[in-house]
């Protein structure tokens, strides 16, 4: 079978830094093909009309991978706000400068505040993407539906 609109793909990915090759982030993921932005734009074009067994291997800019940096998303809070058990690397859900839901990345706990970053830890990085397709299968009704794939490498409910 092969990727075309509607598609459930399985992919193994390689991220590494497009100047220095040093991996930044490897695994299997799953997405739905066709414009759900479940994966780079750019990646999803390139893995059009392949199969099992293509591979794609494209460099992204920032704006094309995870963004620019927002500093807007950088702030502290008091130590004493900080719920406990949360570490250096931990998540904190909170609200973005617009008030929309944000996720916070735990980035440095100094004495009496805690800085947080809302931005994606390789946000304002060119990237190299590497990957090779391990499945195709047409979605279900309800992966369209839910515009995700469900199960394996996907969103589980």
């Amino acid at each position: 079978m092969q990727i075309t609109p509607d598609t459930a793909v399985t992919l193994t990915y390689r991220i590494t830094d497009s100047r220095t090759g040093k991996l930044l982030d490897s695994g299997t993921t799953a997405y739905l093909h066709g414009g759900y932005e479940n994966l780079f734009p750019a990646v999803e074009a390139a893995l059009e009309g392949q199969g099992v067994g293509g591979r794609v291997e494209l460099t992204l800019s920032a704006a094309e991978a995870f963004g620019p940096r927002d500093e807007a998303l950088v702030t502290t809070i008091p130590k004493s706000e900080f719920p406990p058990g949360v570490k250096v690397g931990g998540q904190l859900r909170g609200a973005g400068p617009d008030g929309a839901p944000q996720i916070y990345n735990v980035v440095k706990i100094k004495g009496p505040v805690v800085l947080l970053d809302g931005n994606h830890p390789l946000a304002g990085q060119d990237i190299r993407f590497a990957a090779t397709v391990t499945e195709v299968r047409a979605a279900s009704a309800e992966e369209i539906a839910h515009r995700h794939v469900h199960g394996g490498h996907g969103h589980h409910h």
